[in-house]
């Protein structure tokens, strides 16, 4: 199998992937607040022309629009794409919704003020190829804002646990929480010329129980309810269950339920001039 051959099954397994469950339910609950960072970070003004790469349904890009700004959302998954254009159309506001892929984006170069992608890109196979596609569609001096789960904070633990009992990772793509890694960040960017700045911060995640919680995500996030759905097939699923479970306990920092706080890699690049 070439590479591109395992690239391109993988971008069709990621498409279903994120067309299953009910992500929007779960940004809805948990992400929102590293939108707000994110747009908070890319000084979004009126008039702003921004791109919202691996948008999901739209959070970010629904709300810099309503704060003045031209937004353009791309995402793979077409459910979500759908979505986010009804979405857009409740709140009243003018969003150009794509269904694309972050690794060819279909926009000339030099086009938009800002990029940003909150915990969407880095769940693209190729990261030096969504770097360079990031790079090559910011101006001179314009901004590209990245929110992503770290490596060691809770939602990156949670994805090392189930990685190990899906299939390989084909030759070229790369683990997303690689994206929380600011050295990994700076070299993606590095030839681009863009200076990075970074902050960590924390997200929480609460609900009635870790078991709970685990379950919820099980049914709702796609990533591990394909997991589920393979794994049970196999009859393995329990297991992975167990051991998400036990995961979601030592992170608890509740004493009533569960609330876990998960940190993630807030990163602002600015693109020098040509």
């Amino acid at each position: 199998m070439t590479t591109t051959t395992g690239i391109d099954e993988l971008k069709a397994a990621h498409r279903a992937t994120w067309d299953s469950g009910d992500y929007t339910d779960v940004a809805d609950r948990f992400v929102i607040p590293l939108g707000t960072a994110a747009l908070e970070a890319a000084g979004i003004a009126p008039g702003t022309e921004m791109l919202d790469v691996a948008a999901g349904s739209g959070n970010p890009a629904i709300a810099a629009a309503q704060a003045g700004a031209r937004v353009t959302a791309l995402d793979l998954a077409p459910s979500l794409v759908e979505i986010g254009r009804r979405r857009a159309l409740e709140a009243g506001v003018d969003v150009d919704f794509v269904e694309g892929d972050a690794e060819a984006l279909p926009f000339e170069d030099e086009r938009f003020d800002v990029a940003v992608s909150v915990v969407g890109v880095q769940f693209a196979p190729r990261h030096e190829v969504v770097a360079r596609e990031l790079s090559r569609t910011v101006r001179p001096g314009g901004r590209i804002v990245l929110s992503s789960w770290t490596p060691r904070g809770f939602i990156g633990q949670f994805l090392k646990t189930v990685a190990p009992r899906m299939p390989k990772l084909p030759e070229g793509a790369s683990p997303p929480p690689l994206w929380g890694d600011e050295a990994h960040v700076r070299e993606l960017f590095a030839e681009a010329g863009i200076q990075f700045e970074f902050e960590l911060r924390y997200a929480e995640f609460s609900y009635g129980s870790a078991a709970g919680f685990v379950d919820y995500m099980a049914h709702h996030y796609g990533p591990l309810l394909k997991a589920r759905e393979r794994l049970t097939k196999e009859g393995t699923w329990e297991e992975l269950r167990r051991d998400l479970v036990a995961l979601s306990e030592r992170s608890n920092v509740a004493t009533d339920g569960f609330c876990a706080p998960s940190e993630y890699l807030l990163a602002r690049g600015v693109k020098g001039a040509s």
